[in-house]
């Protein structure tokens, strides 16, 4: 099996068709990382396109000192919030009001709110929960339990310290709980 640095040397080299190695190594991660943040399947597609073109452009350009997958995934990421950043102009803050209360939700790990989960038709309320979060944490979500990427990973694909990730997927996850523990006792209350 042949490492991303000798595909990416033989496209260099003039064998472009070795590229479609890289996108079947790494489509399905894209396109669930793409899912989770677009919340739109055909959306999610182009942009997983687009941004296997922009790699395939920028390969040149491409420095050996990370990971392909690494590299790749931050084009994508870019690419998911230009076209979140098209649709709803202004991201949230850092500084929302939402922001302090999901600080002081001092709560389980995700996995945790999966324990609370009785059946497993409970897992489709936890990823719509997901799909409401805000993105910066919808992202670090996806990455950390979905695709099981590392801090630094996360940290090299968003752009921000690995103090960054590190406090987005504290907040993501009470967040999350918190939405959690709400829709369970609304769903208490009703039965």
């Amino acid at each position: 099996m042949k490492t991303d640095r000798d595909i990416i040397a033989g496209v260099l080299a003039g064998e472009t068709r070795q590229f479609a190695l890289l996108v079947d190594r790494y489509k399905d991660r894209a396109f669930t990382l793409a899912c989770h943040l677009l919340v739109n399947r055909e959306e999610a597609e182009e942009t997983v396109q687009d941004a296997f073109v922009r790699a395939f452009r920028s390969l040149a350009a491409f420095r050996h000192d990370a990971q392909f997958g690494t590299w790749f995934y931050r084009i994508l990421y870019n690419a998911c919030m230009t076209r979140v950043a098209r649709k709803r102009p202004g991201m949230i803050p850092l500084d929302d009001p939402d922001a302090g209360a999901m600080v002081s939700v001092v709560g389980q790990d995700i996995l945790s709110a999966l324990d609370e989960v009785a059946a497993g038709e409970r897992v489709d309320v936890l990823y719509a929960e997901m799909e409401k979060l805000p993105e910066h944490f919808r992202a670090v979500i996806v990455m950390f339990y979905v695709q099981e990427q590392k801090y630094e990973e996360i940290a090299a694909i968003l752009d921000v310290p690995v103090g960054t990730v590190k406090t987005h997927l504290f907040r993501a996850r009470a967040l999350l709980r918190k939405r959690m523990m709400k829709r369970f006792a609304e769903e208490m209350r009703a039965a």
